[in-house]
């Protein structure tokens, strides 16, 4: 144990101005390319940085196959790299990561590690680390015969490598990273100790802080750790980490660490977003708090609330944010918001750097779909695993104690956004090799289940559970590849990276995916080249209303924050949509009263009533600011930048788009059931306890799947709806914007049309269209916008109308008016036609008939289960698979606002498109109909 006056010492490293600020590449799935960690060096020298950790999980020879040597033409892209480090001024330190199946007591492993770092010195390198995160704290037992614990073996190792290589810049990540892996604790952690007490002094140790993501990083905290190592920590931080949620990426500014954590610390690397283009604000702001108070000295005149704690913006009760940055604030002090500011002037420049793009649009990793609800307990996961849970126990770390109802509360409201439609997943295939040093501007994949070594040493590759979406039971020792086996990558084909999801090597598990299929014929080897709608390959040309602005990021950064925080556009977003729902009555009696002008001429204008019209007009307009970031982002020079942000800004605009077009519902006052005290059960973003644990810290963030995208869909009263909210971004960035809005009167012609375009193909000719075109949607359609347009929905483009849905909420009555008001009128429109012996009816006559012999007769069983009834078409143009599910979401969401649990609609038995359609919408069989043709689909809610 360290003697108590070590952590009175003062810092040599920063004040000796050699303190560590950089960036570790340290994420699982795709790695950078070599062009962007250039890129990244002459960011890092112009922002006075000097530090990069070369550590991507996923990059084949760093962790799965550590002991290969590099080829020639692997060692060519590696030495440039440690050259354009070396020449702006950068550290470059190597990382291996051999603690899945290393054995420490084996001289030929050991050999092996020092050979593999031999070959890197020889390219230049002069700075190292050994990675030991994410492993079994077990040892083989020919381990457990020679050493004392895991720590001496790993010291032992460690202290021999770093002697070889001539005792050089050297970093070490313990087992036990941060306090919630430590065992019992930080303090009394025998792991810890051992490594303070045995390792090199002269090795740095990378700590996480109390947790993988730590909210918070505290002077006290940081001189714990320091006492126990013998000497100040280099953070590993993974503040700004988004591989272990596929629908976050973090704009947000460096937050939560006060400067005077500086003195107290041996550096501070970043380990940002798996998207190399979203991580300029997490860098920039970095580099700015490192440049403040280096002196670890505040001004006294400053609040220190702001200073010492690095206070955000403070939330008003609207949900907007107060005083930006306190007025006083001298110029030597961080504030977040300020080094935000600083960071999107420099950014907007990017945007405008002409920049190609390689392969289509693809996240860092594949969809991640459980099938069950995620379980809420205290986790001692890594930030860096994106694969589900093996079923073997994990044996790491103390629990803290947590509330059971607080865990099943935020456990219910986590499974709200949790994909229970299994039918439309895939069993995924075995992790894809990848390479992120054969090319300047690619990462090259091979499918590993092409011999592989994966597949013959045993890994399993499918999922064995689908609990918590993380790995906290890592591989045990000795099944990732042995130094044996040969790699397969040469002669591999060249796949693009939108075909793969982070590696499951060395994890023991896999993902299931909704896969992502390139277009164009685009392969990794070429260039993507989009094109129009008009086919040309030129992007239109910009105007002034097309450029991005300071406003634009803001907005952007404000919907995508940081792990335990939402931005302060993106809390009033939440707070104004849920004040509109909780106080929809107002608006519902308004048009009762309006209805009767008799009772109370003056209702609409009552101040209560204006304020809603008032805020749904502000959800409006920040809508339309989103349609607008949307638009401008799309048509950015930097395509690279822009497939980095498109799938999440594509997500989020699309969801946001969504709630207003529900609000415009809520508007019309077309809702006569509407429960005023609806409300989406007791767990959302609002409800007791769920806000204030989000923003505690207390719990790791993927607790939160889903970010602020998540917190505004479980707004929406579709509680089980939750595979609606599941959608392939497109493969090229388009700006077409759909937009879904309640129907109007003057959109009739338009419902009918695209009803009988819709409903061509499967007719028998074009008889039933030429006499009377609107014969079949008077049959598929009229009696919806007839009797119950309040649960009418239409879905436009900038051209006009392209699809709709279309409701009756009580299917039971619908059937009663169609037979009292609707069909009597049809009959009179169109006389029966005679049957003609040994002939059959046209299709329009057909259709005719159909309303002189319609009986609505349904089976009770689908009344009872779904007693609502819909219909729901789009034009075939309609590419954007996501429109016809928020179509129908937003339908869903007006149904179950007036008590409605179910739906169906009836399908021709013969119709397999349509039942497919649907399916697609969640909707299973239910049963055969009365009639043999009818066969219906439904979905409870």
């Amino acid at each position: 144990m360290a003697d108590n006056k070590s952590t009175a010492i003062d810092n040599l490293h920063t004040k000796n101005g050699n303190f560590i600020c950089g960036v570790v590449e340290g994420f699982y799935g795709r790695p950078w390319t070599t062009e962007q960690r250039k890129d990244l060096f002459q960011k890092l020298k112009k922002w006075g940085m000097d530090s990069y950790l070369y550590a991507p999980k996923d990059d084949y020879k760093h962790r799965a196959y550590w002991r290969e040597l590099y080829t020639v033409e692997e060692a060519e892209h590696l030495t440039g790299l440690i050259s354009s480090a070396r020449d702006h001024g950068i550290t470059f330190y190597y990382a291996l990561s051999p603690g899945l199946d290393i054995t420490y007591s084996s001289a030929k492993e050991v050999a092996a590690l020092k050979r593999k770092l031999e070959q890197v010195s020889q390219f230049g390198c002069a700075a190292f680390a050994l990675l030991f995160d994410d492993i079994e704290p077990e040892m083989c037992e020919a381990d457990k015969e020679v050493f004392q614990s895991f720590a001496h073996a790993q010291v032992s190792v460690s202290n021999e490598v770093f002697q070889h290589l001539g005792q050089p810049r050297f970093m070490l990540c313990p087992t036990q990273y941060c306090a919630a892996r430590a065992t019992p604790n930080v303090q009394n952690s025998e792991y810890l100790n051992t490594l303070g007490s045995k390792l090199a002094p002269e090795i740095d140790i990378m700590w996480t802080g109390p947790k993988v993501i730590s909210r918070l990083l505290t002077v006290e905290s940081i001189e714990e750790i320091t006492d126990v190592l013998r000497r100040p920590p280099v953070i590993w931080d993974n503040l700004h980490a988004n591989d272990y949620d596929q629908k976050r990426v973090f704009l947000g500014p460096y937050s939560g660490r006060s400067p005077d954590l500086i003195p107290k610390l041996r550096g501070v690397l970043t380990n940002p977003n798996c998207e190399y283009g979203a991580n300029f604000v997490a860098i920039h702001t970095l580099a700015q708090w490192s440049r403040c108070n280096v002196d670890g000295k505040r001004d006294p005149s400053i609040n220190d609330s702001v200073s010492a704690d690095i206070k955000l913006e403070t939330e008003t009760e609207d949900g907007g944010i107060g005083e930006d940055v306190p007025s006083t604030l001298s110029p030597n002090m961080y504030h977040p918001r300020r080094a935000l500011r600083n960071a999107i002037n420099e950014w907007l420049e990017e945007f405008s750097r002409p920049k190609a793009v390689w392969g289509p649009i693809a996240k860092p990793q594949q969809l991640v779909a459980a099938a069950v609800p995620v379980p809420i307990i205290p986790s001692v996961n890594t930030c860096m695993s994106v694969t589900t849970t093996t079923t073997t126990s994990c044996s790491s770390g103390s629990i803290p104690v947590v509330n059971s109802n607080q865990l099943q509360a935020l456990a219910e409201v986590c499974s709200s956004v949790t994909s229970n439609n299994t039918d439309s997943l895939i069993q995924p295939s075995p992790g894809a090799v990848m390479n992120s040093l054969v090319s300047e501007t690619k990462v090259i994949c091979n499918d590993s289940t092409k011999s592989s070594p994966l597949v013959s040493s045993g890994i399993t590759t499918t999922s064995t559970s689908t609990g918590e979406p993380m790995d906290c039971n890592p591989t045990p020792p000795h099944s990732s590849p042995t130094h044996t086996a040969k790699s397969s990558l040469e002669g591999g084909e060249d796949i693009s990276m939108a075909e793969t999801g982070s590696s499951t090597t060395g994890t023991g598990t896999s993902m299931q995916v909704e896969p992502v299929q390139p277009t164009n014929n685009c392969s990794s080897s070429t260039m993507i080249v989009e094109c129009t709608n008009d086919g040309s390959t030129s992007l239109p040309e910009r105007t002034g209303k097309d450029q991005l602005t300071h406003e634009d990021l803001a907005l952007l950064c404000d919907l995508f924050y940081l792990p335990f925080e939402h931005g302060g556009q993106g809390l009033q977003l939440l707070h104004e949509f849920n004040w509109l729902k909780s106080n929809a009555h107002l608006v519902t009696h308004a048009n009762c009263l309006k209805k009767n002008a008799a009772e109370d001429k003056e209702a609409p204008n009552k101040p209560e009533v204006v304020e809603w019209m008032e805020r749904a007009v502000r959800l409006e307009d920040m809508s339309c600011a989103l349609n607008n970031l949307f638009r401008r982002l799309t048509f950015c020079a930097n395509r690279e930048l822009l497939y980095d942000l498109y799938p999440y800004v594509w997500d989020m605009r699309g969801v946001v788009s969504l709630l207003n077009s529900y609000v415009k519902w809520l508007a019309s006052g077309q809702f006569p059931h509407m429960m005023a005290t609806f409300t989406l059960g007791s767990y959302t973003w609002f409800s007791k306890g769920w806000k204030e644990t989000f923003m505690s810290g207390e719990q790791e963030p993927w607790v939160f799947r889903g970010g602020l995208t998540a917190d505004l869909q479980r707004l929406l009263p579709v509680d089980s709806g939750n595979d609606l909210f599941i959608y392939k971004p497109p493969d090229v960035p388009s700006s077409k914007i759909y937009t879904i809005r309640p129907y109007l009167a003057a959109d009739e012609s338009h419902v009918y049309d695209i009803c009988r375009r819709t409903c061509m193909d499967g007719m028998d000719g074009t008889d039933c269209f030429r006499d009377d075109p609107d014969l079949v949607g008077n049959k598929l359609v009229g009696g919806f916008l007839s009797l119950t347009p309040e649960f009418c929905f239409v879905v436009e483009d900038d051209i006009g109308l392209v699809g709709y849905a279309l409701a009756a909420l009580d299917a039971k009555q619908f059937h009663k008016k169609l037979e009292i008001a609707w069909l009597p009128e049809m009959c009179r429109k169109y006389p029966q036609p005679e049957k003609r012996t040994g002939e059959t009816l046209s299709s329009a006559e057909e259709l005719k008939m159909w309303f002189h012999t319609y009986k609505g007769e349904v089976p009770e069983s689908i009344h009872n289960q779904h007693p609502s009834i819909m219909c729901c078409s789009l034009l075939t143009s309609v590419f954007d698979q996501s429109v016809a599910k928020r179509l129908v979401t937003c339908l869903l969401a007006a149904l179950r606002a007036n008590g409605s649990f179910g739906v169906y609609v009836p399908v021709n038995s013969k119709d397999r498109y349509m039942i497919e359609f649907y399916g697609k919408l969640g909707f299973l069989e239910l049963c055969p109909g009365i009639s043999p043709d009818t066969v219906y689909v439904g979905r409870a809610f």
